[in-house]
């Protein structure tokens, strides 16, 4: 028997109008993926968009959100006449719930959880079990028998998500920065992200002054990509490692 999820772990609204279309949406600081299927499950369609952080705004997240539902190009689908079940980041701050809420387009029905929490009850079935995430930011969770939920880490990328795309790419720039200055060497991941940002200290103060956690985690790859040849790329996967194991 599935556990009953506690009421504060998800918000939903129901306009009362039938659904046609059922969807399921994934939506994070980088990107947002939308399944859709008919009542009887079977899937339709799949979309991709933008990202639909509600840190980055909720105007913002239902855009991505239609346009997600639209490039699934399901013949004859209708924004309203969907059932959405959303999975997004930046559901903990109850401000950015409210905008999320006050700027529905008029669905006819969605309930949303924790981007973390819908990829939990994804990977057991809805059943108890734990999960360790590290994407655009990084967060464990846990789905107790009793529907209750245990999170370690998920703190946002200004401050937390340790061992995250968004976090490697932060220390990636700190690195690029050192480099700049003559505290560090101007080994190879310096240069890549001076390659990709600019080189310049006005460039790099720009990238900084927009970046966004997802302007971040698009450095993160270069991390990867300069392990083998830099030490000190080594070195941020060796601690971006540990961060995650204190998670779990």
């Amino acid at each position: 028997m599935r556990p009953v999820l506690h009421p504060s772990l998800h918000t939903s609204r129901d306009s009362g109008r039938p659904a046609r279309w059922w969807v399921g949406i994934d939506g994070g600081g980088t990107g947002t993926r939308a399944v859709v299927a008919n009542a009887q499950g079977q899937v339709l369609g799949r979309g991709e968009a933008g990202a639909s952080a509600l840190g980055q705004g909720a105007e913002q997240a239902w855009r991505h959100i239609a346009a997600a539902i639209a490039n699934a190009a399901v013949p004859g689908l209708v924004l309203r006449d969907c059932a959405l079940g959303l999975g997004l980041s930046g559901t903990g701050l109850p401000a950015q719930l409210q905008a999320f809420e006050a700027t529905d387009p008029g669905v006819a029905r969605f309930t949303l959880v924790t981007d973390g929490l819908a990829a939990l009850l994804g990977a057991h079935g809805g059943q108890p079990g734990a999960l360790l995430i590290s994407g655009t930011g990084s967060v464990a969770e846990a789905l107790l028998p009793d529907g209750s939920r245990r999170m370690v880490g998920g703190w946002g990328w200004q401050i937390g998500d340790e061992g995250s795309g968004a976090w490697l790419g932060q220390q990636a720039m700190k690195r690029a920065q050192a480099a700049m200055d003559g505290r560090a060497p101007a080994g190879p991941l310096a240069q890549a992200v001076w390659a990709q940002v600019g080189v310049t200290r006005e460039a790099l103060l720009g990238f900084c002054a927009q970046a966004g956690q997802g302007g971040y985690a698009g450095l993160a790859p270069l991390v990867f990509a300069h392990e083998a040849a830099d030490p000190a790329a080594a070195a941020l996967l060796a601690q971006a490692a540990d961060a995650l194991n204190s998670l779990a």
